[in-house]
């Protein structure tokens, strides 16, 4: 998927600098050249001459090197390449980037260059959580930058959380998807995923049985396909894809705000297991019982429905929305009658009952349900579904 593509590779200055060595290796292994960018921070970290000899390639560490700007301008090296990645992105880099500075190579070159980018932040977890590096994330994601991580673990420092570098195969699969020359390239999918969690009192919630693997596996085909992928996903036991744009929330309400800001966009699938009722005045203390052995009244409410709420919009509604739909009888029936209510396109349903063992394994066996009648697929892996709804969703969207 990589070969002959070029890759602009700008390693910022911080621990996690040793990866990058391994990223070149592993992206040269696929075809792809790599051109290594040392920060002055970075050079602190690994040598010019470990990453040359891995790239087998000249590294650049100077904007004002008099000779480089003869060989190769700044300008021209940040337009040679298909894809430029900042890995490690440090919190100064992003800083950077979000204000628009260019005061070193690695600065001028993201200011520079017409190619899409693509980080991989890491810093200290109060780094990643800080309002600053927050704000300049989104700035850095309303400008069609692309991320890969961070993830949880434990840090250099000693300390666990989010910030540490996704690791380098998780890289690597941002930049396929990134370099992505597949049918949906240029299309914009919203998926959701996972369930949702619905507060009873600060320690208990409402909701359903979810791993969020199938809304993953969906999420990663799609983007594997070229799209560009938001994905909306509850608090599910699988974590999102690398490629995409992961917007994480609780609520079925936060994720019906979270879908509304991610339209316009081409397709809609909605993977997710929303949570159909919540308790109309979660209590802000713990329930505790009074011995009397009675439960305590909750007064229920409905959730908004994501699913018709898109389907039926009379603007900006995708141009295919497809819902998906848990069954434990009457699969192909249910299933068509709530893609009629519903207004969507296609149902995806399946038999969740206990003895499939579906829910929560690795493996589906669904019916899509179209305008034209219900088709069966035999049961496979969980990844091959998703490929399979994929390549369809990409021949529906190739007219539209």
């Amino acid at each position: 998927m990589l070969a002959g593509k070029r890759i602009l590779l700008i390693i910022g200055g911080g621990i996690a600098a040793y990866k990058a060595l391994d990223l070149i290796r592993r992206l040269r292994e696929r075809g792809a050249g790599v051109v290594p960018v040392l920060t002055r921070a970075a050079q602190e970290f690994v040598t010019p001459l470990s990453a040359s000899a891995l790239a087998a390639e000249k590294v650049y560490t100077d904007l004002f090197d008099l000779t480089d700007e003869a060989e190769m301008g700044h300008i021209e090296l940040s337009r040679a390449a298909d894809l430029v990645v900042v890995a490690p992105a440090t919190a100064d880099l992003m800083a950077k980037m979000a204000g628009g500075h260019a005061d070193d190579l690695a600065s001028t070159l993201l200011m520079a260059t017409d190619k899409r980018v693509l980080v991989a932040p890491a810093m200290n977890v109060r780094m990643w959580e800080h309002p600053a590096t927050q704000r300049n994330a989104a700035v850095l994601k309303g400008d069609g930058v692309l991320f890969a991580g961070p993830v949880d673990g434990a840090m250099a420092c000693g300390e666990f959380g989010p910030g540490r570098m996704a690791e380098v195969p998780e890289i690597v699969a941002a930049v396929e998807t990134a370099l992505a020359d597949g049918p949906l390239r240029g299309r914009r999918i919203v998926v959701t995923s996972g369930p949702t969690h619905e507060p009873i009192d600060p320690v208990r919630y409402i909701a359903n049985r979810s791993s969020g693997a199938q809304g993953a596996a969906i999420a990663r085909a799609l983007a594997g396909l070229g799209a560009e992928v938001v994905f909306v996903t509850g608090p599910a036991s699988v974590p999102p894809p690398a490629g995409v744009t992961p917007v994480k929330v609780e609520t079925a309400r936060e994720m019906l705000a979270a879908v509304e800001a991610a339209l316009p966009a081409d397709g809609a699938v909605f993977a997710a297991a929303v949570a159909d009722w919540r308790v109309a005045d979660a209590s802000g203390r713990k329930i505790k019982k009074d011995g009397s052995g009675k439960v305590p009244g909750l007064a229920m409410v409905e959730n908004p429905d994501i699913l018709a709420s898109v389907a039926q919009r009379t603007d900006g509604r995708p141009h295919l929305v497809v819902g998906f739909a848990a069954e434990t009888d009457d699969v192909v029936a249910n299933a068509t009658a709530k893609r009629a209510r519903k207004g969507c396109d296609w149902i995806v349903a399946n038999d969740v009952s206990p003895g499939t063992g579906i829910m929560g394994g690795t493996e589906n066996a669904v019916t899509l349900v179209t305008e034209a009648g219900a088709e069966s697929w035999p049961r496979m892996a969980k990844d091959q579904v998703a490929m399979q709804l994929a390549r369809r969703i990409a021949d529906a969207l190739g007219g539209a």
